[in-house]
């Protein structure tokens, strides 16, 4: 979960359609009087810069010092103010309370296990206002299980400066566990290649497992949709969104 080798590069590629789509689910599900967002694993802060645009109070929390520059870059160049916090989101006891808490591309699976979920889901809870609401998205174990394993991306720049592979395989050792293998090539003065590599895991969880976990933590109303809103519309959904209400 920690991309301070390659956070740059990691920016660049991310797809910019998935903010959009993150900034419309964010913008249909918050309580009209909502002034306070805590973007949690918040990552570059291209969302958050997009919310900030708004003229939401944003404050973006990650655990990568790396990519919380690149998100300090990102702001001034929109001419937004952003509250950058580098923190790990297990523990929010120095934070204020929100009006709303988001967390998105499936962070949460990126955690040790389901006591670090639950633990995590007790803090987002203990830092929402009475009428907040906790809005994130995770993985399916369709993804995890059916589509990762085998699952190869590659990538190449037009002037062959920089490529990117991706190939992921099914974790044996964890129930619903993807480990994903990761390399940039970086092309120096030289000619020569730098290697960068890194290793992630991610593992999902049943929607039932979410679901109490996130009742223990003291969420009464938990909805759950499939691409970008809270409504079922996918039979077999490799992502799941959720929002949460105390």
């Amino acid at each position: 979960m920690i991309y301070q080798s390659f956070a740059q590069l990691y920016d660049q590629l991310f797809d910019p359609e998935m903010y959009r789509n993150w900034e419309k689910f964010t913008l249909d599900n918050l309580h009209p009087q909502a002034t306070s967002i805590l973007d949690l694993a918040g990552g570059s802060g291209r969302l958050g810069v997009m919310l900030a645009a708004r003229g939401f109070d944003i404050t973006v929390a990650d655990f990568s010092a790396e990519m919380l520059s690149l998100a300090d870059q990102h702001a001034a160049e929109a001419g937004v103010d952003l509250h950058l916090v580098q923190a790990d989101m297990r523990n929010l006891e120095s934070f204020p309370k929100y009006d709303a808490i988001t967390c998105y591309a499936d962070s949460f699976c990126y955690l040790d296990d389901a006591s670090a979920v639950q633990q995590t889901f007790g803090e987002i809870a203990k830092h929402l206002r009475n009428d907040g609401v906790f809005l994130f998205d995770v993985i399916t174990p369709h993804q995890t299980d059916d589509i990762y394993p085998g699952y190869m991306y590659n990538y190449e720049d037009d002037n062959h400066q920089q490529a990117f592979l991706w190939q992921s395989f099914k974790n044996d050792d964890v129930k619903h566990g993807a480990i994903h293998e990761l390399a940039f090539f970086t092309r120096g003065d030289d000619g020569r290649y730098d290697r960068v590599g890194e290793t992630h895991y991610e593992q999902a969880y049943e929607l039932p497992l979410l679901k109490q976990m996130l009742t223990q933590a003291g969420f009464k109303s938990v909805e759950v949709g499939t691409n970008f809103s809270t409504v079922m519309n996918d039979k077999n959904p490799t992502r799941w969104f959720f929002k949460c209400q105390k």
